[in-house]
């Protein structure tokens, strides 16, 4: 970790802890759900991350396609990978909040189950790039697929709009749906969890192109063998 990326995860932990003692001590349980509610500010704030990653995604696969280039195809598989263990956290804090408020850890309710198929697209997305072959065709089918598996998170936003849902909606266009200590601290943690998802794109994303780098100079070293052992 270079100095650069040091900074960052130093601003990202900062950024966790304040959140943390925002979330769990110094905002009021609510009226309703109680202490609960803090479970939501992780919900809300990973699923909100998972989503910004997922569009990451959909802009590099497009980049991809239109301009080529392979830092698009890292990026993009980057993103992916992280988009989906927020969207992980998401499905996981949304059952811990569901069984006592609703009485079961799960429910297909439009907004749940357009999730979890988001879940399945974007771990269909990455065993897809594991089983593909051959570097560009893989970035070239993997980008159609992102694109095309993108459309699932217009239809998640829409879906408490489109069919009879259970899944409260904290902010809609009128504003939020709470006091404005609670909506601090929930766009505190969503400004916290993108400022991490940020850190990890970069990481991740260097390290990547590190590993493809390695590759090229490995093939071209072998070229060079191959080329000296025809010469003899």
């Amino acid at each position: 970790m270079n100095r650069w990326s040091s900074w960052l995860a130093f601003v990202a932990g900062v950024l966790g802890f304040a959140f943390l003692y925002l979330a769990l001590i110094w905002s009021p349980p609510e009226q309703q759900m109680g202490d609960l509610v803090r479970i939501m500010y992780f919900h809300v704030a990973s699923a909100w991350t998972a989503l910004c990653a997922f569009f990451v995604t959909f802009v590099a696969a497009l980049g991809l396609l239109v301009r080529g280039g392979e830092r698009w195809d890292v990026v993009s598989a980057c993103s992916a990978e992280i988009g989906l263990v927020y969207t992980t956290i998401t499905l996981v804090t949304g059952s811990l909040w569901a069984r006592p408020i609703w009485n079961t850890w799960w429910t297909w309710d439009p907004r749940l189950t357009t999730t979890l198929i988001l879940w399945f697209l974007y771990a269909g997305y990455l065993l897809l790039r594991a089983t593909l072959t051959g570097y560009e065709r893989r970035a070239k089918v993997a980008a159609a697929y992102a694109i095309i598996a993108f459309i699932d998170v217009p239809i998640i936003h829409m879906s408490v709009t489109w069919w009879r849902s259970i899944h409260p909606s904290v902010v809609d266009d009128s504003g939020f749906h709470m006091p404005p200590s609670m909506a601090g601290t929930l766009m505190f943690g969503f400004l916290s969890f993108f400022f991490l998802y940020l850190l990890l794109l970069w990481l991740r994303a260097r390290g990547a192109w590190q590993q493809l780098e390695i590759l090229r100079l490995g093939q071209a070293v072998r070229g060079l063998r191959l080329r000296a052992e025809r010469g003899r």
